[in-house]
């Protein structure tokens, strides 16, 4: 799993989601802007992350964060129940 860079800094979060509330648009490819990196912190549960390039999938729980890179393809999918947030840095 990749690391944040240190000369980075948060500026947005999303609401908390769960398993019913997670928006349409993250369950398929998707991709931030350039010099946009996210950070995916899962409250409760399980979220699978998959990254397309290179394609690589995570399991995302309480003490493993997913790292989005910019521009890179990406996609979550619940496992059962789950709390999450994604938190955006440049």
């Amino acid at each position: 799993m990749k690391t944040l860079p240190s000369n980075i800094a948060p500026y947005k979060k999303t609401p908390k989601f769960d398993e019913t509330s997670i928006p349409k648009g993250l369950l398929k490819a998707h991709q931030t802007k350039e010099g946009v990196w996210g950070k995916i912190v899962v409250l409760e549960g399980q979220l699978k992350y998959k990254m397309t390039e290179p394609e690589e999938e995570v399991m995302l729980n309480d003490d493993i964060f997913g790292v989005v890179e910019p521009t890179k393809f990406h996609e979550v999918e619940p496992m059962g129940r789950v709390r999450f947030y994604v938190e955006f840095y440049r």
